[in-house]
């Protein structure tokens, strides 16, 4: 590795502990600091998804629905998800985000807005201009 990549590694490196330090806060704002990486995913999944089903939940992940039964159970009693029965068929429920579990599962993207955020605040418009130009390039 050249020094302009360990240099580059290093820039890149501390941006996204900036990044990470920014989704740690968000979750500690929501009382969640001990959220595991499977929790989060699955609370992305329901977002992305809008209408999903505990059956469909489990065909998404891959996961079993006693599992998803459980997973579901627990992140209820945290405030981050209900269950929404069907208008059509009361015997099917949808799983919904609390205004909590949107947050944790969107808190990437949040995050990568503070980043941008105080990229915006520590740097001119012409030098925001260059990096956005640099960045382009990389494919």
């Amino acid at each position: 590795m050249t020094e302009q990549e360990e240099h580059l590694l290093r820039v890149f490196d501390n941006l996204f502990k900036i990044r990470n330090e920014c989704s740690c806060g968000i979750f500690s704002e929501c009382g969640l600091s001990d959220m595991t990486v499977k929790q989060i995913r699955y609370l992305k999944t329901i977002d992305e998804n809008g209408d999903v089903t505990f059956g469909r939940l489990a065909e998404i992940t891959r996961c079993s629905k006693p599992t998803i039964t459980e997973t579901i159970n627990k992140f209820v009693r945290m405030d981050c998800v209900y269950r929404q029965p069907c208008p059509d068929d009361g015997r099917i429920q949808y799983i919904r985000l609390t205004e909590k579990g949107q947050t944790i599962a969107r808190a990437e993207q949040q995050a990568l807005q503070r980043v941008v955020e105080m990229m915006a605040q520590s740097l001119d418009e012409q030098e925001i201009d260059v990096l956005t130009d640099i960045l382009r390039k990389v494919r």
